[in-house]
């Protein structure tokens, strides 16, 4: 991969435990990296964004290759990956940290992510409005080191065997079939 041609994108769909575990499988994918973004608080912990007080989204932050993975096929990951028409939750996770997000850095970017939505909704995927957030990058702080990688360190904690394997295992057969995920 050339580190030099790497792009990032931010976005969060619900806990930040499965979103990053499923980036990190593809091809193209340099990192991912589960953090913090949208809020008013510089440096804000876990715990702090928990309590939905600083404005934060749980979100995972993607250096890609994009002449091995493009934005729109991240997109459709994202869309796979989280029910967006859920306003500031993913199943039991309730709260503003939680909310559907994309961040852009440019009008560009902006415009491909209004497009994504726009395709997803045609899919037919999902039922109901849509409330993703498209909302301009300002800041994102990572998440505590135990958060990186955290289904991989802990996958019989018992909300990683509930909720985020089985979405891990629907990922994995999906993308797998279409010659998307890294050789494990």
């Amino acid at each position: 991969m050339d580190n030099n041609n790497l792009e990032q994108i931010t976005f969060g769909g619900g806990c930040f435990w499965c979103v990053e575990s499923c980036f990190n499988m593809l091809k193209g994918v340099h990192s991912a990296v589960s953090g913090y973004s949208g809020g008013h608080k510089d440096h804000p912990t876990y715990e702090e964004v928990c309590t939905g007080e600083t404005g934060h989204a749980e979100v995972v932050q993607i250096t890609y290759d994009p002449a091995v993975i493009s934005y729109e096929q991240l997109m459709d990951v994202f869309f796979f990956l989280h029910d967006p028409t859920q306003l500031n939750r993913q199943g039991n996770d309730i709260g503003t940290q939680y909310r559907s997000v994309i961040y852009y850095k440019d009008e560009a970017e902006k415009a491909k992510a209004e497009a994504a939505i726009e395709k997803s909704k045609e899919s037919g995927r999902w039922q109901g409005t849509y409330v993703t957030e498209v909302t301009k990058f300002d800041k994102f702080w990572a998440a505590e080191q135990y958060h990186q990688g955290y289904y991989n360190e802990n996958p019989t904690q018992p909300y990683c065997s509930a909720v985020v394997g089985p979405k891990i295992q629907k990922f994995k057969k999906h993308f797998g079939e279409l010659g998307m995920l890294n050789e494990q």
